[in-house]
């Protein structure tokens, strides 16, 4: 059995456990522990989203019976007789005053910006006056190719209260990869902002700017933002946003339907165009209020901080802490500058109580030996999430030695695809070492094995087995839900395959070891991705790695073909290769130990950081470099070109 690093008090003082009263009260059964509430979730979904609803009194038009009129996947039906409004929902604000600050928002490109409710609410409604004079009706898109700014939320608040479609791209995505993302969609208004500033460096996005609009025949108006230099001229022909801001008018919500579309989130795109996956008023609204009032545990008394950018759907979940709420904490810039101790150094600043960032990042804290509670009060600190990548237990320990003895470690797995997690913390429920603490309520969460069986204990294929509210609308375009379906449902049919894999403990807690698109099978055996570069990442000459198997057509054992990037200039020699096989075979097994190792200056990684495995074996079996991957889905498109010259 793993370390236990954190026990729960169980004192009745979560919303979780408010809950599970609140569900003994109306009627339903009675919970000893988390386990048995999740089973209940999954099992009676109609019950379980009902009681979400009535609990957190959501405001809605209709009958919000039956919660679950259809429970096919795909095409389940939640909610039918009712209409809400996402932005209404985020607006209420439960339990804040008018005078209360509920936005903080901290630039590396200008001074501090805070947001007070009334602020708030008077930014969205002179927002969607402008929206309105530009035209904009319910049904039409809404872009901003914007920052983690108030200016963003605003936009996307503002849409979505007109029953209008958002989708955001963060400005470090090249041109193409904008434009390969928005000619799907076709919007009417886009917001652009003229640079931004990483650490003390300044990047100019104006001719991206002017490149993107050209591209994008549909745009009526665009809204200029000068955000990396005040006195930046507006384009020809554009508004700026002082002037969309201009007037304001009451504040109204248009309530739509349940699965109206909200906004349009995109997959990476490193394999053709980036699918436009279309997301729900209501799936996000009822999805995210659970996430964040059950499992992070979120209310008025907070201050919520997830480090992400506008084009990576944290950002979309951080937003959403407005709903229970929660005062939210937003940043751009580079979270490593001028050291890696500066965004801790924030939290204390900013008297964040929840604060959530990348598995990488936390360990590259503990590479660099930084002891953040050292350099910062983290006293205030109930909670630290992990999400981007397995996180393993020599993080999870380096997080309860270097950061905080008492918060909860939440490390949470989930996807653009739903815009949540499908598995992560619980506040009723300990933290073992390396181990995602639960599968979360209302996500019917399992592992099959290669022939479609329930596995508890060994490896299997992550699926969902049962349909969660945010679940996508759909595709955008996909008229047929082809593309849909293709997606996810084509392996098992009425199964969701996620294309991970996953081990579930007897206990309920899990572990991910990396997608299982990019397995690695030697000698019959599947190997997780994740497990080689928490041991070859952990070197002090490695900075970064990759690890792909390349199978052999006779069906012999194949390749197994390890790539790192090293630190200070050093040069993979003899002596380091056999101290990273050393590694591997020690912390690991003989099967882990590569045929060969190549030293390369970078590894291609998607705008939000995530490795490329696939694309580069792709390319290592010859497939040319523009079908295996879209240049503009990364964040340094020449990244791939050295694999060009390691094809045997």
């Amino acid at each position: 059995m793993s370390d236990v690093l954190w026990e729960p008090a169980l004192d009745g003082s979560t919303r979780l456990e408010r809950f599970i009263g609140a569900l003994r009260e109306h009627g339903r059964p009675s919970f000893d522990d988390y386990e048995s509430l999740w089973s209940w979730s999954v099992d009676e979904p109609d019950a379980f989203w009902s009681e979400v609803w009535r609990v957190f009194d959501i405001p809605a038009d209709g009958d919000p019976a039956p919660a679950l009129a259809d429970a096919s996947m795909p095409g389940a039906v939640w909610f039918p007789h009712v209409r809400l409004n996402y932005a209404e929902v985020m607006l209420r604000l439960p339990d804040r005053a008018d005078d209360d600050v509920v936005v903080i928002a901290r630039s590396q490109s200008r001074d501090d910006v805070t947001l007070t409710v009334s602020q708030l609410r008077e930014q969205v409604a002179r927002a969607r006056a402008g929206l309105v004079r530009a035209g904009v009706a319910e049904g039409d898109r809404v872009a901003a190719y914007s920052p983690n700014i108030p200016e963003t939320l605003v936009l996307l608040l503002a849409t979505a209260s007109l029953g209008a479609v958002f989708s955001s791209c963060a400005p470090e995505f090249g041109t193409q990869s904008v434009i390969d993302r928005w000619q799907q969609i076709e919007p009417t208004v886009v917001l652009a902002v003229d640079g931004y500033r990483y650490g003390d460096k300044p990047i100019d996005r104006r001719a991206e700017v002017e490149q993107i609009h050209a591209a994008l025949p549909s745009v009526r108006t665009l809204v200029w933002l000068p955000y990396l230099d005040a006195s930046a001229p507006a384009p020809d022909g554009a508004v700026t946003w002082a002037d969309l801001t201009s007037q304001s008018a009451p504040l109204a919500f248009a309530r739509v339907p349940f699965s109206a579309p909200l906004y349009v989130l995109f997959s990476s795109g490193t394999t053709g165009l980036p699918k436009p996956i279309v997301h729900g008023h209501g799936g996000i609204t009822v999805e995210h209020v659970k996430s964040l009032a059950l499992h992070h545990d979120l209310g008025p008394d907070d201050r919520f901080f997830w480090f992400s950018t506008t084009g990576w759907m944290m950002w979309n979940l951080l937003v959403s802490g407005l709903a229970v709420g929660s005062s939210i904490v937003m940043f751009d810039g580079n979270p490593a500058f001028p050291d890696l101790g500066a965004t801790w150094r924030m939290a204390e600043e900013l008297e964040i109580t929840y604060f959530g960032t990348s598995a990488p990042f936390l360990l590259q804290c503990r590479k660099d030996g930084l002891v953040p509670r050292e350099v910062a009060d983290l006293s205030r600190l109930r909670g630290i999430g992990s999400t981007g990548a397995p996180l393993p237990a020599e993080g999870f320990r380096w997080v309860y030695d270097a950061v905080s003895p008492t918060a909860q470690l939440g490390s949470i797995s989930g996807g653009t695809d739903v815009c949540s997690g499908f598995v992560g913390s619980s506040p009723i429920v300990p933290v073992h070492a390396g181990e995602i603490s639960c599968r979360m309520l209302g996500c019917a969460v399992d592992a099959y094995d290669e022939q479609g069986r329930s596995v508890v204990g060994s490896l299997g294929e992550l699926v969902i087995t049962g349909p969660m509210p945010s679940m996508p609308v759909g595709f955008w375009g996909d008229a047929d839900g082809s593309r849909y379906r293709a997606a996810y449902f084509e392996d098992i049919p009425g199964v969701w395959r996620h294309g991970d894999w996953i081990t579930i403990t007897e206990r309920g807690t899990c572990t991910i070891t990396g997608r299982s698109d990019a397995t690695l099978n030697r000698g019959g055996v599947r190997l997780g991705t994740s497990e080689f570069y928490s041991v070859v990442e952990a070197l002090p000459e490695v900075t970064d790695s990759l690890v792909v198997h390349l199978e052999d057509a006779e069906g012999g054992a194949g390749t197994l073909l390890l790539f790192v990037v090293l630190a200070d200039e050093r040069e993979l020699d003899d002596d380091l290769t056999r101290s990273i096989a050393s590694a591997l075979r020690s912390s690991l097994s003989p099967r882990h130990v590569p045929d060969a190792v190549h030293q390369v200056p970078l590894l291609p990684r998607t705008l939000s950081g995530k490795k490329l495995e696939v694309p580069v074996k792709k390319i290592l079996q010859g497939v040319p470099v523009e079908q295996a991957a879209a240049r503009g889905a990364l964040a340094d498109p020449s990244a791939l070109d050295v694999f060009v010259g390691l094809r045997s």
